[in-house]
């Protein structure tokens, strides 16, 4: 199948390469039977000479068949041609953030953790199916025209874990992105994609990854990264604690949930916090105060007439009392009580 119209499985029509790795090719291809777009994996000849491999790639993209969420590309079908194993999957219209950052180098903080925030949504769903990607990198991340971000590639990724080729030392998949428990032939868990997904995020805010290796001996052997706004100064400095988190060495230090860690770093999903209700609406509290003003003129008024009024007296008149102010109340109806008060005992009653 290496000329293009070339047909897998007798279904699919390969109409025009869209990528290649280092294990695999994809293509542009027609489900002759749906007649619909799909993007077609073919491993390639040397990899599908590992029986080990082969068998493995179509058994963990039935598993990856699975998963039905919105940043994870869909997996049609699965299966063989010529002895080369297959992989049907959902096309997706757009490019890789590889792309995206070959256009512009780096991203605004709050657009990189949106996108970062998605895939970890991705990411959540397969680690709770028990799936663990193993090649988190921006060439697998695509990115749809509307903004949807897609998580690809379950398959392969997880296939490739303790075959021949990784024990030879082929770097499946970018050095850079990879745990460094993964470069050590260690166990891998979700915390592995935590750590991938930090390196990704890394680059998407400095605009270049965490570590420049060329091979998982290289990665072993790395030195400390810098930090993060040595490089992005002005990316805030809870996002660069939560990438450098990502990044630590050892997988019990590194962030365990993604998402509500995420989630505050983007306006589409930041809370807001949730202020008390007033008292009173503020018309009416206005009003009261008012009506409560006009009635201690009133009294001032009537205490004014009730000391001062009557008939002429020869006698010199007394000498007035002083009338202490009327308490302010703590609120409007402690305020109301006082102003009874003060009128029964100023005002003759």
């Amino acid at each position: 199948m290496k000329a293009t119209n070339a047909v897998a499985g007798g279904r699919y029509s390969l109409e025009r390469p869209l990528g290649h790795g280092g294990m695999a090719s994809v293509f542009l291809a027609r489900d002759t039977e749906l007649d619909r777009l799909v993007a077609v994996k073919l491993l390639d000849e040397h990899a599908a000479s590992d029986e080990g491999l082969r068998g493995r790639f179509v058994r963990e993209a039935r598993l990856a068949a699975r998963l039905s969420h919105p940043n994870v590309v869909s997996v049609f079908d699965a299966g063989e041609d010529d002895g080369r194993p297959y992989i049907v999957m959902e096309h997706v219209e757009g490019e890789t953030l590889a792309d995206l950052l070959a256009r512009r180098d780096r991203l605004p903080p709050e657009e990189a953790g949106g996108l970062a925030f998605q895939a970890a949504h991705g990411l959540a769903h397969a680690h709770a199916a028990g799936l663990v990607h193993r090649d988190v990198k921006p060439q697998n991340l695509l990115l749809r025209e509307d903004g949807t971000l897609k998580i690809a590639d379950f398959g392969i990724a997880r296939a490739a874990e303790g075959t021949s080729l990784t024990q030879a030392g082929t770097v499946l998949g970018t050095a850079a992105y990879l745990s460094p428990e993964q470069a050590l032939g260690e166990d891998v868990t979700p915390a592995t994609d935590v750590y991938s997904l930090g390196a990704v995020l890394y680059e998407l805010l400095t605009g270049r990854p965490p570590l420049e290796v060329r091979s998982l001996d290289d990665l072993a052997k790395a030195n400390a990264i810098a930090p993060l706004r040595e490089l992005a100064p002005e990316v805030p400095k809870d996002l660069e604690d939560f990438v450098m988190r990502c990044l630590a060495r050892n997988p019990a230090y590194r962030p365990t949930d993604l998402e509500r860690e995420l989630a505050p770093q983007t306006t589409q999903t930041r809370q807001m916090p949730t202020a008390a209700p007033p008292a009173a609406p503020e018309p009416s509290r206005r009003k009261l105060w008012l009506a409560l003003a006009g009635a201690a003129v009133l009294a001032a008024i009537l205490l004014a007439v009730t000391l001062t009024g009557g008939k002429e007296s020869k006698q010199p008149p007394p000498t007035p009392r002083a009338v202490p102010q009327i308490p302010r109340g703590a609120d409007a109806q402690e305020q109301a009580r006082n102003i009874a008060a003060w009128l029964r005992s100023y005002s003759g009653r």
